[in-house]
């Protein structure tokens, strides 16, 4: 495949920024696109340092983004950069200008780790025209319903508060909020995995259980492994299977 380390400029968070695409070797496109996020200590170039997932996906007709998101959640910050507008339109937007890539809902998916899973399911359930499916490993769901405390030591509790507001339930940060205001006929599809090991295992549960109860289709999976390369490498393979499917590839 061809690795493109892009640098450009987003009107919406007023500074450069950076991706890294991987564009297939073969084939003419148009392309589909799955955009590949970062956890919170990490930055654009880490899915290619710490996975196999040039190899993964070798072959495939898929076009793969993995765009810095610095330490912002890919939401719309209470106080600071607009994060989640820059991943649910002007990225986007930018990639389907430099980029053979198919330019409707059917041809997009996204997905992430850590923070970049709360950011995948926030982009795909605020942007529900945007992406036919979403998947989060080892995701931060219940950031935006004020369950993040000390116990996790990753976010502290005025950089939180920057982010997400003081009372972020039942908000534009709350996974929860978002889903129940979409009809269900747009949802995208999801799927969620979390290793039984992880420091978010409960919260992963917790929002199993609440989506179960809200009747929103989903897959979800658990699996024997920590908040670690080892969990994400094994399994972005399984979510890059899901997206497949529903990317038609």
């Amino acid at each position: 495949m061809a690795l493109a380390n892009l640098h450009f400029y987003s009107k919406t968070l007023g500074k450069q920024c950076a991706a890294e695409v991987l564009l297939p070797d073969s084939g003419k496109g148009p392309f589909p696109v799955f955009y590949l996020l970062h956890g919170l200590s990490d930055d654009h170039s880490i899915w290619l340092r710490r996975t196999r997932i040039e190899m993964y996906v070798m072959g495939a007709p898929l076009i793969v983004v993995m765009p810095d998101g610095a330490r912002g959640f890919y939401t719309d910050a209470n106080e600071g950069a607009a994060w989640g507008k820059f991943i649910g339109e002007e990225l986007v937007e930018t990639m389907d200008s430099y980029f053979p890539t198919i330019k409707a809902r059917s041809g997009r998916a996204i997905g992430g780790l850590s923070m970049g899973g709360y950011g995948a399911l926030r982009a795909a359930l605020c942007y529900p025209d945007t992406y036919v499916s979403a998947n989060s490993h080892s995701g931060a769901v219940l950031a935006g319903t004020q369950r993040w405390d000390t116990a996790h030591d990753r976010l502290d509790n005025t950089e939180f508060r920057r982010v997400f507001g003081a009372k972020p339930a039942g908000g534009k940060h709350d996974l929860l909020t978002v889903v129940r205001s979409i009809a269900k006929r747009k949802l995208p599809k999801l799927r969620i995995d979390c290793g039984t090991e992880d420091f978010l295992i409960e919260d992963n549960r917790e929002f199993h259980r609440k989506l179960e109860a809200l009747r929103i289709a989903h897959e979800y999976e658990e699996f024997p492994g920590e908040h670690n390369w080892d969990y994400w490498d094994q399994h972005i393979r399984s979510a890059l299977a899901f997206h497949a499917k529903h990317l038609g590839i």
